[in-house]
């Protein structure tokens, strides 16, 4: 299993009267922390763009425990459970700064070919490096 944590500050933009963060905003939070983990693994989409292989979301679950708050500092773990093939699933577990969990997600990418548009493997040296940690 792959895991990887990022920390992001709740902006007041993101919040909203309540100063809770805005419901619509948690998938940007996944987007920043899925980036982030394919960086510290030394991938970044722009390289596997470059390589003709773009990533869409096909699919997002959310679930809400408790509020993400304006000014705090949000924990965001990261995990891939499964050797990515055609597909990759990534889980989110939100803590915040007490510790506490307050929200989980999943998404669901392909990788796309961008010369076909169709499904492809991902590209070598990203299964290269996924692969240990699934030995």
């Amino acid at each position: 299993m792959f895991s990887h944590e990022t920390k992001i500050r709740v902006r007041y933009g993101e919040t909203d009267q309540m100063g809770y963060m805005y419901y619509g905003n948690y998938a940007e939070f996944y987007e920043v922390a899925r980036v982030e983990s394919l960086r510290s693994l030394g991938m970044t989409y722009r390289s596997m763009e470059e390589d003709g292989v773009m990533m869409p979301v096909l699919e997002m679950h959310a679930k809400y425990l408790k509020p993400a708050l304006y000014d705090e500092e949000i924990t965001i773990k990261t995990q891939i459970e499964k050797m990515p093939g055609v597909k990759i699933h990534f889980k989110y577990y939100f803590y915040n700064e007490k510790q506490d969990l307050i929200h989980e997600g999943e998404t669901t990418l392909a990788f796309i070919d961008m010369k076909r548009n169709r499904p492809c493997m991902p590209p070598a040296l990203f299964s290269e490096k996924m692969k240990p940690f699934f030995e």
